[in-house]
């Protein structure tokens, strides 16, 4: 079905679904179920520490024969190490996000991987194409977690960066079934990378009252805040309310970083916290009533692709 897929083709999979590699949610256990279902498995080491990270990707391998990445945010420290760990670990492809893509894609190439960098800008498209990157994410205002700070959605987003790259495109941010799929790749994506949808399955290794929250959302439960520090789209909580409630006397930054403090997104999502927690999803949360096996919820998008497309037909 896919053979031409640009995105297929470059990673060697069968599907052109990517798993977002989403902090405290994307270990091995979801990475190797998402790649042997056909699609892109993908660890996230933003939240960990180098030696876990090498025992996560040790798993994946054991676990599944098929390609899977890492996606590595620039801006968390220890990043030497984490790019030594991949490359000593033979993983094929990475996602860089939150940074310069100048910094390691040469690197990472030079070692026969696979760069992908996640953007939220035209501009920024454009920067990681002058880059040499191999490919990008081009991630709208609807996605969960760190955002860009421009508030544009996927649907104008998209069309304006495939119109202005000539490499691969994956659209990300509001994608949590084969409609939104189909939808995208009409508007010129290669392939789409879902992250709230796999954040409530069954192998995310985020805490089960997180994914029960995540099922229970509607429409405008989530926002995006703290863009002064780093733009996040969280669910609203007490965390949340506080953050607002800080907002109504004009703190400075340095207040904002005293009420965030250390570990909140562990707290939240990894231990369960959904009081002083901080939630990160995105808004398409609000379509979501079920934690579901990964391998499920890709074969539900690829048949409600199918589904979408022949309606289209009678058009």
């Amino acid at each position: 079905m896919f053979q031409n897929n640009r995105i297929t083709q470059l990673f060697n999979i069968k599907f052109p679904i990517i798993q977002a590699g989403m902090i405290w949610a994307s270990g091995w256990k979801l990475a190797s179920s998402v790649s042997e279902a056909g699609g892109l498995g993908i660890i996230g080491a933003g939240s960990m520490y180098p030696h876990i990270l090498e025992e996560h990707i040790k798993k994946c391998k054991a676990a599944t024969s098929k390609p899977f990445g890492v996606n590595v945010p620039m801006l968390y420290p220890d990043l030497d190490k984490i790019i030594d760990i991949i490359i000593k670990e033979e993983v094929k492809i990475v996602f860089t996000s939150a940074g310069n893509p100048k910094t390691w894609t040469s690197h990472l190439q030079s070692h026969g991987i696979k760069v992908v960098h996640v953007v939220s800008s035209v501009k920024f498209g454009l920067k990681a194409e002058a880059a040499g990157v191999d490919a990008i994410v081009a991630e709208g205002f609807e996605a969960g977690g760190h955002n860009g700070r421009d508030e544009t959605t996927t649907l104008a987003l998209l069309p304006m960066i495939t119109k202005s790259v000539n490499i691969p495109v994956i659209a990300a941010g509001g994608i949590a079934n084969g409609q939104a799929m189909l939808a995208c790749m009409v508007l010129g994506a290669d392939a789409v990378q879902v992250g709230t949808r796999f954040v409530a399955s069954e192998e995310a290794s985020s805490h089960i009252n997180f994914k029960n929250e995540i099922i229970k959302a509607k429409e405008g439960d989530t926002k995006l805040t703290l863009k002064e520090l780093a733009p996040v789209r969280l669910l609203k909580n007490k965390f949340y309310n506080d953050v607002q409630e800080l907002y109504q006397q004009s703190p400075t930054k340095e207040q904002l970083i005293e009420l965030l403090g250390r570990a909140r997104a562990k707290k939240g999502m990894f231990e369960g916290d959904l009081d002083e927690g901080e939630l990160e999803i995105g808004q398409i949360s609000g379509l979501i009533d079920q934690i579901l096996p990964a391998q499920q919820i890709l074969k539900n998008m690829l048949d409600e692709f199918e589904e979408a497309k022949n309606n289209v037909k009678s058009l």
